[in-house]
């Protein structure tokens, strides 16, 4: 009984320890308030304020004036438009021209506002609330891809609301906290990051992959300064990737990274403004963390602005590299 008792001791002492020489505080050299010292990201950290610009702006065809979700799939670029059109475009990566077409048939599209994916199912969100903040009919189309390669596409559906949502009277246009246009899918769950038009903030909510019914759980809320119109994520690294817009349309990123499992906003929360006023910002997708796709969709108010559809791409390399290369 003694032994055991000291090695039960020395045990818990060592846990201590170790517990003892974590140091949380900002991890990230990039930041304002970067502590060497640091081995455990307290999620503090502060930036500078950034603009970056795209590398290339290339027109998108007349067909996509409304783009709005992006996906890399099959050697293309995949978007779709917010309504009425039930089709997928393949787009080709250097000249963003329409390569490929996929029909989600026996579908309908109410306000298709994101796109996202796994290994086996492409998910489109048929979720836009931005009218009177009150639908109903939220869900997402589960699509399967081996079947929508070979022209038949098997697609089941996931119904959802937000379990905060108690209120369902009609509001006026854009004034909804419960409207969504961007969505990440996990190994085991779907994660959507609403369009908060009072508040500007954003509020992470999470369902299951599966279809049926369900309600959105609340995680947590993130003051953006902005609406938030897309997500991507490499789940491996722990990075989230969103894009928006402000009220008035100046558009940015919103980088979280190196969070805890899947709380998005305990690490780190950088905003970088993008230099291309008056573009609504819909879409944004990678495939390394470094080079990303955006589209905006046609936006047009004489004489100030007039900015047809494009997908532009952009290095956040100077942002991401150390982070993404890094062993932590």
């Amino acid at each position: 009984m003694g032994k055991l008792y000291f090695v039960l001791v020395i045990s818990l002492q060592l846990v201590l320890t170790a517990c003892q020489a974590q140091t949380a505080g900002c991890t990230d050299p990039l930041a304002n308030n970067y502590d060497p010292s640091a081995t455990q990201n307290d999620g503090s950290c502060t930036y500078e304020s950034l603009v970056v610009s795209p590398a290339t702006s290339t027109p998108l065809n007349s067909v996509l004036t409304e783009t709005s979700g992006l996906i890399l799939w099959d050697d293309y670029v995949w978007t779709h438009n917010d309504n009425g059109d039930t089709l997928l475009y393949g787009l080709d990566t250097l000249t963003a021209e329409v390569m490929d077409e996929h029909p989600l048939q026996g579908v309908e599209n109410i306000d298709w506002e994101e796109i996202s994916q796994d290994e086996q199912y492409i998910y489109v969100g048929d979720f836009g609330n931005n009218g009177s903040g009150n639908r109903t009919d939220l869900h997402i189309l589960r699509v399967d891809k081996s079947s929508l390669k070979a022209g038949n596409a098997r697609i089941d559906t996931i119904w959802f609301s937000y379990e905060d949502q108690t209120d369902f009277s009609p509001q006026a246009s854009n004034m909804t906290e419960f409207d969504c246009e961007a969505m990440i899918v996990s190994e085991d769950s779907i994660y959507l990051f609403t369009k908060q038009w009072i508040s500007a903030n954003t509020t992470v909510y999470s369902l299951p992959k599966e279809p049926g019914t369900y309600d959105a759980k609340y995680k947590a809320s993130q003051d953006v300064m902005g609406l938030v119109t897309g997500a991507t994520y490499i789940e491996l690294k722990k990075l989230v990737v969103l894009a928006g817009y402000t009220v008035v349309l100046n558009p940015f990123f919103y980088l979280l990274y190196d969070f805890s499992g899947t709380e998005f906003l305990s690490g780190n929360k950088r905003r970088v403004n993008i230099s291309l006023p008056f573009h609504q910002m819909e879409g944004v997708t990678t495939a390394d963390g470094l080079k990303y796709y955006v589209s905006n969709e046609s936006f047009a108010l004489p004489p100030v602005a007039n900015n047809p559809q494009k997908l532009h791409t952009f290095d956040l390399s100077s942002l991401l590299k150390g982070y993404l290369s890094s062993t932590r």
